[in-house]
This record gives structure tokens, sequence and C-alpha cells, in this order.
């Protein structure tokens, strides 16, 4: 059993990794803790949420909205929800960030705690205090910093885990290699299949990919800084993911792809470590191109909650390991990309 901690100002976010039974033992959940899920989840692990208090929203990121919100508001207090109640988001990234806004606001906020069952989930959303929504089409424009107090890591929840789903979690894996780990990401490159097994995920691939992110966030939790080094490859991606509707990981990955060659073009990369970076999203079986027009990209990127006015933090590579926060005019960026 291994365990990272997250520190904020006014409270701690223990992650632990391990089998459930065993884990669950080692943080306080309520025995009437109220877990929210999703239709899919809530039908697929039926016996283990058959003798708790449940809320069940529509699966898809087409439902991370403040109309579910409203749901989950209303079911609260159907449920006789108090300030001493306790939320457990039990799901994917689009269940454990909403789960987390909604304990965040419901009553000026309740506790909350996470057991995430997709790799995305474990490696990203659940890490790091941010809870959200969707606003109309723009990715997470509502939202709140605040720490669950656990994450709790079992890999054999990604078993029941659908295979596109799984792959669109290794681009947010991969982005923390190349952001902050060098010999992972090779010796990713070198035996990709070594994690492409959704049935036997090493632990330690869990746990290196968290501590990637854990240890950004502890320098600086409220993304002031460098915790914009896990933005790389979202600028491009996130205007992907909303042009194309597909998963969030791949257009994380076609983002990293033009990252890398923007990073290229500022002379930080080198042409080998390009092609390296296109090679591993490939054997992920990540896409690494889209046709979607330049103009169309150019559009959506103006519309990113991270610019401020004209100018935007962007984050290149120094080299595969070493991310960078370059600032620059969105006009600069423009012409880059173009």
């Amino acid at each position: 059993m291994h365990r990272l901690e997250v520190k904020s100002e006014n409270k701690k976010s223990e992650i632990v990794f391990g089998q459930y039974d065993i884990i669950s033992q080692k943080v306080e959940i309520p025995d009437d803790a109220i877990f929210i899920t999703d239709d899919n989840l809530a039908k697929i692990y039926g016996g283990f949420l058959n003798d708790k208090k449940l809320i069940v929203i529509e699966h898809g990121d087409k439902n991370k909205n403040l109309s579910t919100m409203d749901s989950i508001y209303e079911q609260l207090i159907g449920l006789r929800a108090d300030r001493k109640s306790f939320i457990v988001g039990f799901g994917g990234g689009m269940v454990t960030d909403i789960a987390g806004f909604a304990a965040s606001t419901f009553m000026r906020g309740i506790r909350f705690g996470f057991i995430p069952t997709s790799l995305l989930a474990m490696v990203d959303a659940s890490i790091g205090g941010k809870n959200g929504v969707n606003y109309h089409r723009f990715k997470n424009m509502i939202g709140t910093f605040n720490q669950p107090e656990f994450v709790l890591i079992d890999s054999s929840f990604l078993k029941t885990l659908p295979d596109e789903e799984y792959f669109s979690g290794m681009g947010e894996a991969l982005k923390h290699f190349l952001i902050d780990d060098k010999k992972q990401f090779y010796a990713f490159l070198e035996k990709p299949k070594a994690y492409l097994n959704k049935e036997n995920v090493p632990d330690k691939f869990l746990f290196n990919q968290a501590k990637v992110k854990v240890d950004i966030v502890n320098r600086d939790v409220k993304e002031s800084g460098e915790r914009k080094k896990l933005n790389f490859g979202h600028t491009f991606g996130h205007a992907i993911e909303k042009l194309s509707g597909i998963k969030h990981g791949y257009s994380v990955s076609i983002g990293m792809v033009i990252a890398a060659k923007i990073s290229y073009k500022l002379g930080l990369l080198s042409t080998n470590e390009v092609n390296d970076i296109i090679a591993s999203l490939k054997s992920a079986g990540l896409p690494t191109e889209t046709h979607i027009s330049k103009d169309n990209i150019i559009d959506a990127m103006h519309k990113d909650k991270k610019r401020a006015g004209d100018k935007i933090d962007f984050i290149a590579l120094e080299s595969i390991g070493k991310a960078k926060i370059v600032p620059m005019k969105i006009s600069g960026l423009e012409e880059l990309f173009k």
C-alpha cells in the first residue's frame, strides 16, 4: 500500500493506492455517506453500491453541466443532506469533477472524497482539488479549488473500463511523462505494451503518475505558476475537444503534438524529440492529427479561460521531461500554429 499527500491552505488530501477493501479502512467514510456515480457504473457495480445512499447522473461529458447540478442539489435535499453530510464521487473524471463541485457548493461546502474508476481520473482528474462543470461548450468554465479528504486508487476498477476510455487516460499519463519524467517516457517508448493492458496495470505506473501531479500541485495549489505546466497540450486540445466531440485524452494527444511542433519552432525541441513524442502517442493508440481547420481551432482557442486579454501562458517543452511556461500574445501563437 502506498500513499501520497496533497497539502492546501486549510486541509490535506490523502491519496491511497491498493485493494479497496483494505485501503477504505485507512480513511473515514461515514456509513451514511452519499455516493454520486453515473448510470453506467450504477449498473456495473450494483452490488457494491446496493446498500449506499445513491445519486445517479447520466454519463458523458455533455451532462457535466449546471442542469445536472440542479438535479443533484434537489436529490441532496431529498436525502436530507446537511452540513455534516459526506459525499463520495465514484466514477471517472466527469463524476469526480461534478461530485467535488456539488460538495464544495452545497450548504457552502461539505466534506467529500473520491473513488476513481477510470485511468484519466486516477492519474489526473481526481487529484489536485479542481472541481467544476462545463458551461455550454466551454470546458470547466465554472468551478472551485477544494481538496477531497481522500482519493482511493484501486487498479482493479480499470478492468471494467471501455478500451477507448483507457486509451484516453493514456493521453494524460503520457503528458505527465513529457513534462516531468524523461526516464519513464523512454521506458514507455521502449515497451509500450507493458502499460496498455488494463487488466494488469502496474501499481508503480499509477503511483508515479500521481506523484508527478502531486509534487507540482504541492508547489502551486491554485495554478498561479508551476501548476500551469499540467496544461501542456490543453490550449489546442480543449479547442479540438470542443469542436470535434472526441474524448479528452484524444484531444490532448493532438494538442501535445501541436505544442511539441511549436516548441521546435521556438528552438526548444529537436526534430528527433518531436518524432519520439508522436511515436509514443501512436503506440498508445492515440491520434496525432486532426482534420479540423486551423481557423476554427484558433477561433475556439480565443475562448480559452486560461488566456488573459490578448495574452496566454503557453506550455512548451524545453526537452522531453522538462516543461516551460512561455508567456506570449495569442496573435504570436496563432502565427506559430499556422
